[in-house]
């Protein structure tokens, strides 16, 4: 007979928390240790919660890296699982058990409700099981993109190349003869990055971190080769970097940024291109571009040479690199406050009202 029990944070070591994330077939970077530490310099608390069968704490069978955050006006706390649970949803024993134990850590901790955010595919099934378990859609935006596209790195290079748009590998090539050259970037290449990103938050009106979050990132990630800062030069000049993070067999394309200068030599294609070899020489065989607008495929094809607003500029970037339309099941709520609950709802509402959306 096998058992399961609660393990709390302290009693989960981060070598057996990780191991057991690197093997779990949902595995994600945003439910490392190491993604935990990064949030937790940034006003997150971190907790991580685990069952195991039989008596071998060392061997989690589930678990989920909880993040919390305070909420203004005395509302409680957020509580969040970013890219999680890790379970096996078909296993309703084990997802009802893990359930269970979130429910408990997270009251606990005085959470108005607790946040999901599962890696799963956005099918019927998988939405009629969450709405089974007592979860409900989140009424707020996804905190990540559910929709993205994922370019297979399986095959050879130039089987990769083949499968893009043919401008999108013309321009790879122009990068290549009109002198773009990509390098390694290292820790003293960290304040040109964000100069970089500075000056493409200014050119595109969108927010960027501080300078501490893009070094923290790069500290806690590229040491141990799960991230590479990649900078595109032309004749010694920074024109365009990327942060690109892996947990094989998968790799995500979070940070990317340009100069105005020497653009027409198509820097950043060449730089995408480099990161998927990266990415490929370590194992991985998935390269996430890492959100586009989150409309139908239909919608997509119709409207991204008319829009430039939000995510469509970067889509219509990113659709040449090839790669497959995935949604994600998205963001489900299970609410213990129902009245501060109400509450916040309706401040996101007004929120949403004054930005036009």
């Amino acid at each position: 007979m096998t058992t399961r029990k609660l393990l709390h944070r302290s009693s989960i070591d981060t070598d057996v928390w990780d191991r057991f994330v690197a093997a779990h077939p949902q595995s994600h970077l945003l439910q490392t240790s190491a993604w935990g530490t990064l949030k937790s310099q940034f006003g997150w608390e971190v907790e991580r919660v685990g069952l195991v069968d039989g008596i071998d704490e060392n061997e989690l069978d589930a678990g989920a890296q909880v993040l919390y955050r305070r909420l203004p006006l005395g509302l409680g706390r957020l509580a969040y699982v970013p890219k999680g649970p890790l379970l096996d949803w078909d296993d309703e024993a084990q997802t009802k058990a893990l359930l269970a134990t979130l429910d408990q850590a997270t009251r606990k901790q005085g959470a108005v409700a607790l946040t999901v955010e599962p890696d799963l595919p956005d099918t019927a099934a998988h939405r009629e099981r969450m709405a089974a378990l007592g979860l409900r859609p989140s009424p707020f935006d996804a905190i990540q993109p559910r929709r993205t596209l994922v370019v297979d790195l399986s095959p050879d290079e130039e089987t990769i190349l083949m499968a893009m748009k043919s401008k999108t590998r013309y321009n790879i090539r122009l990068a290549r003869r009109k002198g773009v050259t990509v390098r390694a970037a290292g820790e003293d290449d960290l304040p040109t990055f964000h100069a970089l990103m500075q000056a493409t938050a200014e050119r595109d009106t969108f927010g960027i971190h501080t300078p501490a979050y893009y070094e923290c990132a790069y500290r806690l990630f590229a040491p141990c080769d799960r991230a590479r800062l990649l900078l595109a030069e032309v004749a010694g000049e920074p024109v365009a970097a990327v942060m690109v993070f892996a947990l094989p067999p998968r790799a995500w394309y979070f940070y990317g940024a340009s100069s105005n200068a020497h653009r027409e030599k198509m820097p950043t294609y060449l730089l995408q291109w480099e990161a998927m070899r990266w990415a490929k020489a370590i194992g991985c065989t998935g390269y996430d571009l890492y959100g586009i607008p989150d409309e139908d495929e239909e919608t997509l094809e119709a409207e991204f040479t008319q829009r430039s607003d939000g995510l469509w500029g970067v889509y219509r970037f990113k659709r040449g690199f090839g790669g497959e339309l995935v949604r994600s099941v998205g963001a489900w709520d299970q609410v213990y406050a129902p009245a501060r609950y109400g509450l916040l709802k309706a401040g996101y509402a007004i929120q949403n009202r004054r930005k036009g959306r």
